[in-house]
């Protein structure tokens, strides 16, 4: 219960805006390096950049046959529009682009309203030369505030496909144009494109007989621009700190390297960057277990195991072993752990679910959360780390089965053909 309370306490520390590459970001990485300090270790910072747009002027407004002011955000690095805005004419794919306009040659002239943007659906506005396109956030009886309403960053191979100027609105105005019956659009949007500095927070408890052989830890830090960000994810950051106060004073056979991760919110930028700056150290990592949305007090435990039935069945006869109920899901976690993974590194996402608590909203904040269901998953994935990183062999080999490639192929948006990333 201790651990619990002190898993609670940094989150509560932790629970403010910590956007990747803002200088709040860089205020919780410190946060975390004292915790590292405090615990008798030795933690660093890891820059690297990430993409981001300064915006100068974005708006949108009905032309015809109304008038009416819309608020708005843009997309970052989606583009900008002619200098003085355009007026384009309003369509609405409710199934998608393909489905729904796919047969027409050319969108030039159009702003289309999607109900969530991919890539796919991106690429085909790109190709038929559509104006601009619109996404909306949230629900109809959403808080007419707009707090939710925050900027995206266009993803880095959508960036490469080229730029479709992108805007995004709340549910309730994207319902009241499709249902008005909205004809066309003014719209503005003028930014330039800029690089931001972003961190992780390393730390490591080296091996005391297999030293060449790692277990990567990870956890997200940084949060979305609106909300405290308590659940997603100062409570994996904290779990992560906890952990790593453990292991100081517990070292393993096998190096545990403990990665508080940056930027995550805007495609896994911090564990990409981590791969890419310690390629050299790649070879030695045999494992990862990745922490995202934990302590809940309502919902069931989670792993997802990015890997074959040989890690399922690990996972499952520990769990068993302890008593810890949980639910497993086969599949790419959409954390931290799926770069790893996409190297060919077996990886476990620990997580609890629920629907009582809310993600990338203003609400994400302390009051679902306790110091009790803290502790519980510090405790069951103490001992799972524990088990695996002592072992005599390690319980399942490097690599991936061709049915989880295929996963880690589509959740990257891989081409087939080629090997190129396409998202």
């Amino acid at each position: 219960m201790e651990t619990g309370k002190y898993q609670l306490g940094l989150v509560e520390k932790l629970s403010f805006v910590r956007y990747g590459g803002t200088e709040d970001e860089l205020r919780a990485a410190k946060l975390l390096l004292e915790e590292i300090r405090a615990a008798g270790g030795q933690g660093e910072l890891m820059d690297f950049t990430v993409p981001a747009s300064d915006v100068e002027a974005c708006s949108l407004s009905v032309a015809s046959p109304f008038t009416r002011e819309i608020p708005c955000v843009p997309y970052w690095l989606s583009g900008s529009l002619p200098e003085g805005g355009a007026e384009l004419k309003f369509l609405y794919a409710p199934r998608g682009v393909e489905e729904d306009y796919g047969g027409l040659d050319s969108l030039e002239g159009y702003a289309v309203l999607l109900n969530a943007l991919s890539f796919d659906a991106y690429k085909l506005l790109f190709e038929k030369k559509a104006g601009a396109f619109i996404t909306l956030q949230g629900r109809w009886f959403d808080d007419e505030s707009g707090e939710d309403l925050y900027s995206r960053t266009i993803r880095p191979k959508m960036q490469e496909v080229g730029r479709v100027p992108g805007f995004m609105i709340t549910g309730r105005d994207a319902t009241e144009l499709v249902r008005d019956g909205a004809e066309t659009l003014r719209l503005t949007l003028a930014q330039r494109d800029v690089e931001h500095t972003s961190r992780n927070v390393l730390a490591v408890v080296p091996g005391t007989e297999l030293p060449n052989e790692s277990l990567v830890l990870t956890a997200h830090y940084d949060s979305v621009p609106v909300g405290t960000g308590s659940w997603d994810n100062a409570t994996g950051a904290a779990n992560l700190t906890a952990l790593y106060k453990y292991f100081v004073k517990h070292p393993t056979r096998r190096t545990l390297r403990f990665i508080w991760c940056g930027s995550e919110e805007q495609g896994l930028l911090g564990s990409k960057a981590w791969i890419e700056q310690h390629e050299a150290l790649m070879p030695e990592v045999k494992f990862c277990f990745n922490f995202d949305m934990c302590g809940t007090v309502l919902g069931p435990n989670e792993i997802y195991v990015t890997g074959g039935d040989d890690l399922l069945h690990f996972a499952q006869q520990y769990a068993r072993e302890v008593g810890w109920p949980a639910n497993f899901v086969q599949k790419v976690h959409s954390s931290d752990s799926a770069p790893f993974a996409d190297r060919g590194v077996p990886a476990l996402g620990i997580t609890r679910r629920t629907n009582t608590a809310g993600i990338h909203i203003h609400q994400d904040l302390l009051f679902p959360l306790s110091a009790a269901a803290m502790g519980d998953i510090f405790a069951f994935s103490a001992g799972l780390i524990e088990r695996t990183a002592n072992a005599r062999f390690l319980p399942v080999k490097t690599g991936m089965p061709d049915s989880m490639k295929e996963q880690l192929d589509k959740y990257f948006q891989r081409d087939k053909k080629t090997g190129r990333d396409e998202a």
